[in-house]
């Protein structure tokens, strides 16, 4: 159930493998609390769509070829096109198919939570915050005149912060690593598991593409500085596997 403070509205939902929190600090109103319910049942369609793990969704029905696209929901076609075009953008360092089989997830859990915030706003909450398992979508402000202020774990010191993120105005936010899942992120073009880094922190405009960059930035290593230099509107900071780190030039706007 939603908690309503006086700040807002808080939510926690269990969903996708990971967990999703809503925190909206607008004045709590019928259309926020429909949209917010709204959210959690999109959240649930897209895994019963997209997840990778159940063999009877859409998403693993297409992979092993049973059935085609024109017989997949509207949104798989969608996905699927924004995963052509981070393909096309990061040169092929991300992919849907990241060992050989379908599989859309680098971009789809920053979708879905992007999608997510969406629905707020249109219900009229203008100051939110939506996490999908670490990655988020940040709108208006935490308070009147106050930004948002996002810790980032520092993936080498438990307990400790690689940076703090101040969002004065709508932003995404991405970090791919190791610290959580272990090496998980394949490099598209051998097929091997990448660990590059021991985390990268990218900030954008939207989720969807942000968190799909941050996927393509960890598995290309060591062209990724150059790559995300090129990118308009994104920044990003990497910390090396032995504790070294670098930060694209604009990411001090943004980052302790």
């Amino acid at each position: 159930m939603p908690d309503t403070t006086a700040r807002g509205l808080r939510h926690v939902e269990h969903v996708m493998g990971t967990v999703f929190s809503f925190d909206i600090r607008d004045k709590p109103t019928t259309a926020i609390h429909r949209a917010l319910a709204e959210a959690v049942r999109h959240l649930h369609r897209v895994d019963a769509v997209f997840s990778t793990y159940r063999p009877d969704t859409y998403i693993s029905r297409l992979g092993r070829g049973e059935i085609r696209l024109e017989d997949c929901p509207p949104e798989v076609r969608e996905v699927l096109s924004l995963c052509a075009q981070a393909t096309h953008d990061s040169d092929g360092w991300f992919s849907a198919i990241p060992a050989g089989s379908l599989d859309p997830s680098g971009l789809v859990k920053g979708w879905a939570t992007e999608a997510a915030s969406q629905l707020l706003h249109e219900a009229g909450a203008h100051h939110t915050c939506v996490n999908g398992g670490g990655d988020l979508q940040l709108r208006g402000q935490a308070a009147p005149g106050t930004p948002w202020r996002i810790g980032v774990a520092h993936p080498l010191r438990p307990g400790e912060l690689a940076t703090v993120i101040t969002a004065g105005r709508d932003l995404a936010v991405a970090t791919s690593g190791t610290a959580e899942r272990g090496v998980h992120i394949f490099a598209p073009h051998s097929g091997n598991r990448a660990a590059p880094f021991a985390s990268l922190t990218l900030v954008g405009p939207r989720l969807t593409l942000t968190d799909a960059y941050a996927t393509a930035a960890f598995a290309r290593g060591d062209g990724a500085y150059d790559w995300v230099e090129t990118l308009h509107g994104y920044e990003a900071l990497a910390i090396l596997p032995d504790g070294q780190e670098w930060r694209t030039p604009g990411f001090s706007r943004y980052g302790s």
